[in-house]
C-alpha cells in the first residue's frame, strides 16, 4: 500500500483519487508520519443479476414459446 503524507495529498488530490481507482491499490494519508486515512477503491458491485448479460447475448427466435409441440413430445407430454 502506498503511504501518502497528508499535504502531498491535499496537493495531489484529483491525481491521487484517479490513480486509485485505475491501478485498483489503496493508498494510507499520513499526518505526522501518523495514519488518519486510508483512500481505497470502490468495488463494484456484482449482485445485481438483472441487466449482467446486456450486450453479450443475443437472443435468436421465439423465446415465449415452447420449442416442441405436444404432438412433438409424444408420450412425455
Amino acid at each position: 500500500m502506498k503511504k501518502m503524507a497528508a499535504g502531498e495529498f491535499k496537493v495531489h488530490c484529483l491525481k491521487v483519487m484517479d490513480e486509485v481507482q485505475s491501478k485498483r491499490q489503496a493508498v494510507l494519508i499520513t499526518k505526522r508520519g501518523k495514519p488518519v486515512a486510508k483512500l481505497v477503491p470502490i468495488e463494484k458491485e456484482t449482485d445485481d443479476i438483472f441487466g449482467f448479460f446486456k450486450g453479450k447475448i443475443e437472443i435468436k427466435g421465439d423465446i415465449v414459446s415452447p420449442a416442441f409441440s405436444p404432438e412433438e413430445w409424444g408420450d412425455l407430454y
